[in-house]
């Protein structure tokens, strides 16, 4: 039955992805011939791989919305490959760049098999930045030249972008009108692209920016063949070259050099890429889905594999999931993988119908949208963005961009990972700290009553983020989630970026992800996603938080909900204790453990609720502890008592020689909670009916009273949010009965 009506939602749905393949397929045709052309391969080569992939992923894939094609990342790595393969001859370099593309997808089909979907976890958030600005670069600074319409700039991407004041000044000088009108189209396109989204009319929405390019560079072609008296003025080696047979003329790849190391180089690159553009595209696609659904990123990364084998043997560059394309899909309404092999379809359509059309598009016009897509991912305003999270993640960004430029994709990357390794052993200044706990398991999880609590210890990276990873990908996203720092020592930005992640899709499910423990850290920036060192603070840093906090400047997400909470009940919060330690140490619960620091006091005068930390045991059995407690001020004489869940340790006490106290009446209590204390008649004294009717009635906790005051603990960690708030309502009531 759920079969059934699943097939028949599929087709009720039809229609609409239809529409948004047809809308994809607008923006890929151009960018399928650009990122071919900048690649230094055949434009057919793009629409090949668009082709295969949108077929091939669509039937086979594990995601639900994406797109899938050529895509910008590999545009530098490719080219890079056809040049040094090729010797000289580009299309030999293309014939053996194709056979590297085809093992690079046998690779990607191996990685899915052996789930290696998370290796995009082993990599800094900042280094990756820094590889796509290293892209966006090399694309910016050899298609700016296509787009002023020289075609024979060449050099480094240093070099490229050192000539690109003479190629403006020899393209404004040009005495060529060819070259001249070339250019004057690409400028032209170029501002298109950056003006498109200003335009606020419907219907000049409803085709995408490429695509406007497409219709008025034909129509420029259309216009000089049949109105004007004048001969068309760009000259045909600035056109699109495609076969007169498209069918006919697919290229196959050529082995010859698969044991050379330019060959093998060639090979790693293009799979790493290939992979990281993937998984980057495949998370960021997942947050847009309307339904919510997570993609199957290993069977993706298998499918996306023989995509790559299948466009590789016929003369088609890589196939990975793309952002933009598959953001416009989910804009438009496409709601399954059908959306995906619509795209193509209409791809194939415009091939065989439109070839003669296409043949004469400028190559500056898509170079142009080259250019606006090189600028994008370069932007300075992700420059600012990884500035703010920190300045070391600034340096990360810097390296890994500036080696990439000089040098290559793979060392670029390897550069950033080590610089990442470097900072951290820095700002920890302990060199042995992260080698020491790589290995160790790190994260416990349980479910406790209806919510599931991770714990996560010693430091959290991208070194050891699949360990964490592998948890929460286990924790249904309608379910509610704490994940507790409060026993780790360090959490880098990577893990902190990915966290929100799982929050904005539990937010979106219905369910519930709270971070907690990171009140203590010390952190490079005001960022939620600065990088957090856990290390004591000093008085006079403590003094200035609470200065601070009116401003909700330094705080934690939990201490501005917990402040929060405070003003909705009339209550104070302070991130320094209100009260005396010595209140507590009267508890047999404190007789033998050390409190180092109490925190995050929320009181009413007669309730306190306070987060402590303290240590058992000492030298190599030494633990330290972080727990979320409550003292109640009581205004009269009431006996000492404990009072816990019944449970087998308690069996043990009694079997010790302690007596766990009956309350008359209430044998349901009595079978139910440990009862103990020195004075038995005033104990049972102390529990009236309505207290032992409170305690049946609610949620267990241990509670421990001395003559004055009775302390309240949940479970033996920190607290959520929604943890602290039944914990103050318990408080609260408990506090007015004893009252009575």
């Amino acid at each position: 039955m759920g079969k059934r009506k699943h097939f028949k939602t599929f087709l009720s749905e039809i229609p609409q992805n239809i529409f948004a393949g047809f809308v994809v397929s607008l923006i890929a045709l151009p960018l399928g011939f650009g990122l071919a052309l900048a690649s230094g391969a055949p434009p057919i080569s793009g629409i090949i791989a668009a082709v295969v992939g949108g077929t091939v992923v669509s039937i086979l894939g594990g995601s639900n919305v994406t797109i899938t094609g050529p895509g910008n990342g590999l545009v530098v790595v490719v080219l890079a490959a056809i040049t040094t393969l090729g010797a000289g001859d580009m299309h030999q370099g293309y014939l053996y760049t194709l056979a590297a593309i085809v093992i690079s997808g046998i690779i990607m089909v191996i990685l899915g098999f052996l789930r290696m979907g998370a290796l995009g976890d082993y990599f800094p958030s900042s280094a990756i930045q820094g590889m796509l600005a290293a892209i966006g670069i090399g694309i910016f600074a050899k298609q700016i030249h296509v787009m002023l319409g020289n075609l024979s700039a060449k050099g480094s991407i240093v070099d490229l972008i050192l000539q690109i004041p003479t190629g403006i000044f020899d393209f404004i000088k040009t005495p060529d009108t060819s070259i001249f009108y070339a250019g004057l189209v690409g400028v032209i396109s170029l501002l298109i692209m950056i003006f498109y989204s200003k335009i606020r009319n419907k219907y000049f929405q409803l085709i995408p920016a490429p695509m406007w390019i497409v219709v008025l560079s034909v129509g420029m072609y259309y216009y000089f063949d049949l109105f004007s008296i004048l001969e068309y003025p760009i000259d045909k080696s600035l056109l699109i070259e495609l076969p007169d047979d498209v069918l006919s003329n697919f290229a196959f790849p050529d082995f010859g050099k698969i044991y050379e190391f330019e060959f093998i180089n060639a090979v790693i690159s293009i799979t790493l890429i290939a992979s990281i553009e993937s998984l980057l595209s495949i998370k960021a696609v997942d947050k847009l889905d309307t339904l919510k659904r997570r993609s199957n990123v290993n069977k993706d990364i298998r499918a996306l594999g023989l995509a790559t084998v299948i466009s590789g043997f016929l003369g088609g560059l890589n196939v990975v999931t793309v952002i933009a394309r598959s953001s416009v899909n989910v804009n438009n309404k496409g709601s399954n993988r059908s959306a995906n092999f619509f795209h193509a379809s209409f791809l194939v359509f415009f091939i065989l119908i439109f070839a003669s059309e296409l043949r004469k598009i400028p190559l500056p016009a898509l170079a142009a949208i080259l250019v606006y897509t090189g600028y994008k991912l370069a932007s300075p305003e992700n420059i600012v963005k990884v500035f703010k999270i920190g300045k070391e993640q600034l340096i990360i960004f810097l390296v890994t961009l500036l080696t990439t430029i000089t040098t290559n994709l793979i060392t670029g990357i390897l550069a950033g990972i080590f610089i990442t390794f470097i900072i951290h052993i820095i700002i920890k200044k302990n060199s042995m700290f992260f080698i020491r706990n790589l290995l160790k398991p790190n994260v416990l999880m349980f479910k406790e009553e209806d919510k599931y609590y991770v714990s996560v210890k010693n430091f959290s990276s991208f070194l050891n983020f699949t360990k964490l990873k592998m948890k929460l990908d286990q924790i249904p996203e309608s379910e509610e989630a704490i994940i507790d720092f409060s026993l780790c020592d360090f959490i880098d930005h990577s893990v902190m970026e990915n966290l929100n992640n799982y929050a904005e899709t539990f937010k979106r499910k219905g369910g519930h992800f709270e971070v907690i423990g990171l009140d203590g850290y010390n952190t490079r920036s005001n960022h939620p996603f600065a990088l957090r060192k856990n290390t004591p603070l000093l008085l006079s840093e403590v003094l200035e938080k609470d200065k601070l906090l009116n401003s909700q400047k330094n705080l934690t997400k939990r201490q501005k909900s917990l402040q929060r909470i405070c003003n909705d009940l009339k209550w104070n919060y302070t991130v320094s204790p209100k009260f005396s330690i010595d209140e507590i140490y009267n508890f047999g619960y404190f007789k033998t453990r050390h409190i180092s620091k109490i925190s995050n006091t929320l009181s009413n005068g007669n309730c306190t609720l306070f987060d402590v930390e303290f240590s058992e045991g000492e030298l190599i059995a030494k633990q330290i502890i972080k727990v979320t407690m409550m003292y109640i001020n009581v205004d009269k004489y009431i006996p000492e008592f404990t009072l816990d869940k019944e449970g087998i340790f308690e069996y043990i006490y009694h079997f010790s020689g302690f007596k766990d106290i009956d309350i008359k009446n209430h044998s349901d209590f009595s079978k139910r909670f440990y009862l103990s204390g020195k004075n038995s008649t005033e104990i049972r004294s102390f529990f009236t009916d309505d207290l032992v009717l409170f305690f049946e009635s609610n949620t267990y906790y241990h509670i421990e009273a001395t003559n004055d005051g009775l302390l309240v603990i949940g479970s033996e960690r920190l607290a959520g949010i929604k943890e602290v708030k039944k914990l103050a309502d318990f408080g609260i009531r408990l506090k007015n009965i004893i009252g009575k």
